[in-house]
């Protein structure tokens, strides 16, 4: 048993702020301003001018890309094509691996304002395939080895570009899944083990990933699944199969379903193939066939899924960038809800960077849930100035936080990761300092899209997500405390500690035996 005592941001209904909390076999027993005489004796931890606050939740991440990619070559710091060819070059040079694998190529970030390509990459490494993701995670680039690895594979699939090297939509995720299965069962369970030590040193004690990109028999869904039922620690890992087979996902015994890939309705800005109701500007240089992008499925084909789903009680998650998409995805919903009413579905629009003004009153009004990703406000790989070129004015109508936030739409928080990195603090920062500032939120706001809003998109609000008596202890201690701070200073936020159930996260608890341990385990996933 244990008693805090100092700043204990609760994350309630009402926002409370209290200065004791008592953690007691893992449970809150007490929250509030007096402490009661029978704890007068337990030991007490002292705050000062730290914080206490629930363990913070990261509501996308794409948890096995993320970890693949952290074992791997990371280019976001290069300052030019030759910045990134030298990365390449000493990464191949340094490491004993017969594939290259890296993320973060972005045209924006660059000198030379493009996308490394083919011959970029054949001139410092022409003898060992390698993939460079881009930094959304939508697109990749391939040198002359992997492609003549892979050719056969792609066929005529959209997206092949054979000369540059870019692969984007369907043959970006052919490529995908072939290099994927090329990295060992031990590497891919010591990289997620690792993946997960960082997450907690983020603070996130709640993790909802992603995962199906198409292996055979689903395997990577079958390896996520393992894995989080096998963890010795306590954190919380929940499973959403980015698939449009409905069958798939109740033969498994998962609740929910969908996320990208599969379940992407449409592409992102970073590659101009977010599904638009207009026209891209001419600097987004598109031919007109796809000047408003592209929507990946028909509406009937979504609304179909949507409805078999709703009907075999799944909660639904799909990716949507573009305002097309965006209205595909309500649309979708919406009927499927006709269709079959469900009181308490949580459905949920992934992104929805764009959405329409009556796209977001038919979500309040029938409760359609947004993980929204608040750093894409703020992301060095795509800044403002792009978004701007290549949308006009409607740069200024993405993630208008505060109008849907006054709509009562539940918003929760999420990295994308490996998109962004997987840092609550940096979403939460971004949340308050909207570059339209007018659509920003309150700090109180921002720490609910992490907390009691996170735990909520997947009914973990009766255990987790705020700092109330009977809940689970999982919780952080950050050096400062968020709401005694401005918005612009919330970057100096760190994590100190996390707790969960009420004991100091420790890394490095995994072993090889986590799959054993998860065939045997019942545990919530």
């Amino acid at each position: 048993m244990t008693v805090y005592e100092g700043n204990i941001v609760t994350c309630d209904a009402k926002g409370s702020v209290a200065r004791y909390l008592i953690e007691d076999a893992g449970k809150i027993a007490f929250v509030g301003d007096r402490l009661p005489e029978e704890y007068a004796s337990v030991p007490r931890t002292a705050l000062g001018q730290k914080a206490l606050l629930p363990g913070f939740g990261d509501t996308h991440i794409h948890f096995m890309s993320y970890t693949l990619f952290s074992a791997g070559l990371d280019i976001r710091a290069a300052a030019s094509i030759a910045d990134s060819q030298a990365m390449i070059a000493a990464f191949r040079r340094d490491r004993d691996s017969s594939l290259v694998l890296g993320f973060g190529a972005s045209a924006n970030s660059v000198k030379e304002k493009r996308l490394l390509e083919r011959a970029d990459i054949d001139a410092v490494c022409p003898d060992r395939p390698v993939f460079i993701v881009k930094y959304d995670g939508h697109a990749g680039i391939a040198n002359s080895a992997l492609i003549n690895m892979v050719k056969e594979k792609l066929g005529s699939l959209r997206g092949f570009g054979a000369e540059s090297g870019l692969m984007t939509q369907e043959a970006f995720f052919r490529v995908t899944d072939f290099v994927s299965g090329k990295v060992s069962l031990p590497a891919t369970l010591g990289n997620m083990l690792s993946g997960l030590d960082a997450l907690a040193g983020f603070g996130v004690g709640l993790v909802h990933s992603v995962t199906g990109v198409g292996f055979p028999a689903d395997m990577d869904v079958t390896l996520e699944s393992l894995f989080a039922k096998g963890l010795r620690n306590p954190l919380q890992y929940r499973v959403f199969f980015q698939t449009m087979d409905v069958r798939k996902a109740a033969k498994r015994g998962l609740p929910r379903i969908g996320g990208c890939f599969a379940c992407a309705l449409d592409g992102c800005y970073g590659s101009a193939d977010a599904a638009m109701l207009k026209p891209y500007a001419a600097a987004a240089g598109l031919p007109p066939e796809a000047s408003k992008g592209v929507l990946y499925y028909s509406d009937e084909k979504v609304r179909a899924f949507c409805r078999e789903a709703n009907r075999a009680g799944l909660q639904i998650e799909m990716h949507a960038i573009g305002d097309a998409a965006f209205v595909q995805a309500v649309g979708a919903l919406g009927a499927a809800l006709a269709d079959f009413p469900r009181e308490d579905h949580r459905h949920t629009i992934i992104h929805a960077c764009l959405p329409t003004m009556e796209g977001l009153e038919t979500c309040a009004r029938l409760g359609i849930q947004i993980a929204l990703q608040p750093a894409f406000l703020q992301w060095e790989q795509e800044p403002l100035e792009y978004i701007e070129a290549i949308m006009g004015k409607r740069a200024y109508e993405i993630s208008p936080l505060r109008t849907m936030t006054d709509m009562g739409i539940v918003l929760s928080g999420g990295s994308d990761a490996p998109c962004t990195v997987p840092d609550p603090i940096d979403g939460i920062w971004a949340a308050c300092n909207h570059y339209v500032p007018g659509q920003s939120l309150t700090i109180q706001e921002s720490l609910n899209l992490y907390t009691r809003n996170a735990a909520r998109i997947t009914f973990d609000e009766k255990e987790r997500g705020s700092l109330e008596a009977g809940k689970v202890a999982d919780m952080v201690i950050l050096n400062a405390n968020p709401l005694a701070l401005k918005p612009e200073a919330l970057r100096s936020l760190k994590v100190e500690k996390l707790l969960l159930s009420g004991k100091p996260y420790i890394a490095g608890q995994g072993s090889a035996s986590v799959v054993a341990r998860g065939i045997a385990s019942g545990r919530k996933i």
